[in-house]
């Protein structure tokens, strides 16, 4: 088992949580002492809230406001509905959002829940960035619900009251797992025997039982409402499913009716009758009550075949006789109750279901056989626990050796987006149920988890799928930031995965065939265990993986992953499918990008975040208004005419809640601050301000970049004195320039860097303006350098073309002295950034369309060109593929057409003394290079 809490362990966690804000756990929606997740000492920069940073009017505010929409009309009880169905609680006449979240999506729902955190998620964000109480609002009627689920969930099954037949009914809610538990004597051995139920379906399942008395699944007597056929069946034996007598019905109950059905048995004779109506008999049944002999399962809604459904629909009157009635008297049933009818009520067993409160049925026959309700699974090992299905699949996962999604699927990886929405419910409303929920959620963890031997967890964590936690660890160590509860930290340990973490930590790539998005997420958890722990191979192994994803296994838009696997590393135009660059890869990326940059100012990491956020992150939200989906890929595909699907699998998709959440975050990473305050950082450029009320001032950027090719910024409120550090894009590799208040700052910017306008006292009207040119560049698979994607700036740009075959293009026929290869193509009037190339047009990526879209194309260059002008000769190429051109164009930017024939002249001596090139054709070469006309 997991090692126990050392007093050294509990000593250390103490002293780590003296400086975390004391908690109290309320059960209001008030305010806790402190809804903040504390910055570590081990960042040397700090984010600022979502709440202090704005979105101004541009490329993100408008996506922002697609999901904004979604989130405010979308009806949260249908998310809330697989929970309160967990619970036994009535689900309000909602109908869960289906695919993954709920019981007919893929592997039987087994998700289900998950969705329903990154719902609250985004709602909380949703509140942050606007102050809409109508976010804040949902928020509180979700947690409440939520609360009232888990107080279910402690307590034995309680009876759901719905109107029956004749008066009340008892309702088992489909995904509730209850059923109805009789007393052993309820059949009382009895020879003859009728069994009556009104019974009333809500779900079309085969083999859900009405009834089913028996041992296991030899001996047995059962009442299903549907066979393989859809149609009511009968059976009983004692020598198992070929034993069987049976009765079968010649048509499918309705659904949400109340249906009569009747079995009778005696002196040979078995018949089935569906409301009134004899459907079916047996004259050769020759098993009887009698011959089962006591039996230790007598259920009403349950199987004794354990992959049967349980029946999800109501109960009004069930009633038992130790004799068969007769056709009249079945008929009486069916407009009296039993007890006005002339068959009286039942002799064995009569179950009128009169009861409105409680878990338990009173027995009317006068035999005292009261009935129970109870849960398939029985009930929760732990009083924090809380999900959308039973505890079944936690336990399961814990003797699993393999995946296998259709049994288990991720159960801790639902739990990590649980307990993240409820976290930031918290954080961001301020409702302390929703902190009371997620520490008793951990809580439970820690109690299931704890007592696991190590062998057992490094097992667990490593079975694709079925194993996957996501980000919880991060969640976990967060929540222990603000709870300081020494069992939490514990609880975040208990998913160290060894293996993986002393690979990385010793910089061995191992992530070949690894689950991408299984893995991406851990990392973040585990640089927050080092900043909680100072364990230092936490923060290594993160460091490390990140640059075995990027830039090894990173498509151009700043995606990962191929059917969600890593192939080798290296491999990007080997890998290029319909099923490149599952949404959530980026999603999580760029969480660890952001958590890195904390620890360490490397450029890179926010290179990173710009590439990933203004192409694949903004690009996966469809341009496109719904109330119903949130429309965001799961998958963006990569080859040739490809056409994104915006509604994948059905929804409720892992990449769509993320993608809900990215929408309504977009301002997150724009500003951060130096930790004691004497920097800021501006990470990224877009239309945004900050309110730094610790400085009391404002920052507003007014930009329309990407489609402005800088961006400014101005002060406000008050005067404060900090280093201001602009970010040069490495893809800014010439005419970055910063001025304040019309002065240029000293200084000589160099791409990928940060540029330092050093410590001022800023005030209100200061303004800085910063201007970076961007150029058409291109970028080259790593495994072909012949098959390129399109970069414009920070902005990718894809051709609009059906063709499933690569396109072939050249672009050096009108490249530019700064090596800006964008004057050999064409604008498109009217449509920023938009351009057409030989009869095809290329777009920004970002652009939510279903246009069919090139994202790589094949480079070819078969003739030297020098502004427009064709050589007449062949462009040569060496062994491994460069050109001729390749190398003359290497040597950008130029600083004047001179320049220019000065490397064309000494690039093509180099080739002709190769023998790549003949001395005439190096001629005309230079010739056509010293007369044609360059763009700047």
């Amino acid at each position: 088992m997991a090692p126990p809490l050392s007093r050294r362990f509990l000593l250390q966690s103490a002293i780590l949580a003296a400086a975390v804000p004391g908690v109290s756990f309320g059960t209001g929606a008030g305010r806790a002492s402190a809804a903040i997740v504390p910055a570590p000492s081990t960042w040397s920069v700090r984010p600022f809230e979502l709440k202090d940073v704005t979105l101004g009017q541009g490329l993100f505010a408008g996506k922002r406001q697609l999901m904004l929409d979604h989130g405010r009309g979308y009806d949260v009880d249908r998310l809330l509905q697989v929970f309160r169905a967990n619970a036994g609680l009535s689900t309000k006449g909602a109908v869960a959002p289906g695919g993954w979240e709920g019981l007919d999506g893929e592997a039987n729902g087994n998700l289900r829940g998950h969705y329903t955190g990154h719902f609250l998620t985004m709602l909380a964000q949703a509140y942050a960035s606007t102050k809409d109480t109508a976010y804040a609002d949902k928020i509180r009627y979700m947690v409440g619900a939520l609360t009232e689920v888990r107080a279910a969930l402690r307590t034995d099954p309680r009876m759901l009251a719905v109107t029956g037949k004749f008066g009340t009914a008892q309702e088992n809610v489909r995904g509730s797992y209850q059923y109805v538990d009789l007393p052993a004597a309820v059949l009382g051995g009895a020879s003859a025997i009728t069994l009556s139920a009104w019974v009333k379906p809500t779900h079309n399942a085969n083999w859900a039982r009405v009834f089913d008395f028996g041992n296991n699944n030899t001996r047995y007597m059962y009442l299903a409402a549907r066979n393989a056929s859809g149609f009511p069946r009968f059976a009983v034996t004692t020598n198992g499913p070929g034993g069987e007598q049976g009765l079968n019905g010649t048509a499918a109950l309705p659904l949400n009716q109340w249906s009569h059905l009747a079995v009778t048995i005696g002196g040979g004779t078995g018949t089935l009758y569906v409301n009134g109506t004899a459907v079916a008999q047996n004259t050769s049944m020759t098993l009887t009550p009698a011959a089962l002999g006591t039996l230790a399962n007598n259920w009403l809604g349950r199987s004794n075949f354990s992959t049967d459904p349980v029946f999800a629909g109501a109960f009004d009157e069930f009633n038992v006789w130790s004799r068969a009635l007769t056709a009249a008297e079945i008929t009486s049933l069916q407009s009296n109750r039993a007890s006005a009818s002339t068959a009286g009520r039942g002799n064995l067993a009569s179950y009128d279901f009169f009861e409105t409160t409680g878990g338990t049925f009173a027995d009317a026959s006068g035999r005292g056989l009261t009935a129970t309700l109870r849960r398939t699974w029985g009930a929760p090992s732990h009083a924090g626990f809380l999900a959308a299905y039973p505890e079944t699949q936690f336990i399961q996962l814990e003797s699993m050796t393999s995946g296998d999604y259709t049994r288990v699927w991720a159960p801790y990886y639902t739990a990590h987006k649980i307990l993240r929405g409820l976290l930031d419910a918290y954080l961001h409303v301020d409702d302390a149920r929703a902190l009371d929920l997620a520490s008793g959620l951990c809580d439970w963890m820690y109690s299931r988890l704890s007592k696991l031997p190590d062998a057992t967890l490094q097992r667990m964590w490593g079975i694709f799928s079925s194993g996957e936690f996501g980000g919880l660890v991060e969640a976990i160590v967060d929540l222990y930031t603000i709870t300081g509860k020494a069992e939490h930290l514990a609880l975040a340990k208990l998913f160290d995965l060894d293996k993986l973490i002393d690979a990385c930590a010793a910089n061995t790539d191992i992530l070949d065939g690894l689950h991408a998005n299984q893995h991406i997420p851990i990392f973040t958890g585990y640089a927050r265990l080092y900043d909680a722990t100072g364990e230092a191979r936490y923060l290594t192994a993160a460091k490390n993986f990140w640059g075995m994803v990027v830039p090894p296994r990173m498509y151009g838009i700043g995606g990962t992953s191929t059917a969600e696997f890593w192939k080798a590393r290296g491999v990007i135009a080997g890998t290029v499918s319909d099923t490149n660059a599952e949404t959530c890869c980026a999603y999580n990326l760029l969480k660890l990008s952001r958590t890195l940059f904390f620890h360490e100012q490397d450029p890179k990491y926010m290179d990173y975040y710009e590439r990933a956020l203004f192409n694949q992150v903004l690009g996966s939200k469809q341009d496109k208004a719904d109330a119903e989906k949130p429309l965001v890929t799961y998958f963006i595909g990569l080859k040739p005419g490809h056409v994104r699907d915006y509604t994948p699998k059905q929804g409720t998709t892992c990449c769509e809640g993320t993608g809900m959440e990215s929408a309504t975050k977009y301002q997150d990473s724009v500003y951060f601050t130096k930790a004691d305050g004497s920097a800021l950082y501006v990470n990224l450029y877009s239309a945004t301000t900050l309110n730094w009320s610790a400085k009391g001032v404002t920052v507003t950027q007014a930009t329309d970049f990407p489609r402005e090719q800088g961006s400014t910024i101005t002060f406000g409120g008050g005067s404060a004195a900090f280093e201001l550090r602009l970010r040069v894009p490495s893809w800014a590799t010439a005419g970055f320039r910063v001025t304040v208040n019309g002065s240029a700052v000293s200084g000589t910017p160099t791409a990928g860097t940060y540029f330092t306008v050093p410590s001022r006292t800023w005030r209100s009207g200061d303004v800085v303006r910063v201007t970076m040119p961007f150029r058409l560049r291109v970028e080259k698979a790593l495994d072909d350098p012949s098959l390129q994607t399109l970069f414009y700036g920070p902005v990718n740009l894809v051709g609009r073309n059906s063709s499933t075959s690569y396109l072939s293009f050249g672009l050096y026929r009108n490249a530019g002295l700064s090596g800006d290869l964008l004057p050999s193509l064409t604008p498109v009037s009217g449509k920023p950034l938009h351009y057409t190339l030989d009869g095809t047009e290329f777009a920004p990526f970002y652009e939510g369309s279903e246009d069919p879209t090139h994202a790589y194309v094949k480079r070819s260059e078969p003739k030297v060109y020098f502004g427009g002008t064709d050589s007449g000769v062949a462009n040569p190429a060496k062994s491994d593929g460069t050109t001729l051109l390749d190398e003359i164009w290497a040597g950008a930017p130029f600083a004047n057409k001179g320049a220019l024939v000065a490397r064309v002249q000494s690039t093509v001596n180099s080739w002709v003394s190769a023998g790549l090139l003949s001395r005439a054709g190096g001629q005309q070469v230079v010739t056509t290079a010293a007369n044609a006309t360059y763009a700047a």
